[in-house]
């Protein structure tokens, strides 16, 4: 059980990493391009929270295709298993149930959905802060 948890302690705190420098590029170029001038305001802001989140999704899938490798390194889906597609099912807590991690490394999935929720609950918070902050500088320039 050790083992399991160090493994996947191990790649959670990875993604974190990876979450992190994107998390932190997100926020630095979203405050430099929501002091750049534009005309209109509401389409200036739907276009940088689509930019935003696709970034953010890019990250996720980063995540995911870490669990992957490290479910392929570990030998951890039965043989014939996609472990992507395991990855996936683990990291946003899907649970199809349709696919069963090895006998040894049952504690897995629950780190990867753990560790899933954790990063999509950041995502999210990232979101509503370029949201507001877009709104509120977009309120400054219309006088609203």
């Amino acid at each position: 059980m050790l083992r399991q948890l160090l493994v996947g302690g191990a790649v959670s705190l990875g993604n974190i990493a990876i979450h992190a420098i994107v998390m932190a590029a997100v926020v630095a170029t979203g405050r430099r391009v929501l002091k750049w001038k534009h005309s209109s305001g509401q389409t200036w802001l739907s276009v940088l929270m689509v930019a935003v989140v696709g970034v953010l999704l890019v990250a996720h899938v980063a995540e995911v295709i870490t669990w992957s490798l490290a479910y392929a390194i570990l030998d951890v889906a039965p043989p014939g298993a996609d472990v992507l597609y395991f990855a996936f099912v683990n990291y946003t807590t899907l649970g199809y149930g349709d696919v069963l991690p090895g006998e040894h490394w049952r504690l897995l999935g629950p780190m990867a959905a753990m560790n899933g929720v954790l990063l999509f609950g950041w995502s999210t918070a990232v979101i509503f802060e370029v949201m507001r902050q877009g709104m509120r500088l977009r309120d400054q320039t219309t006088g609203a």
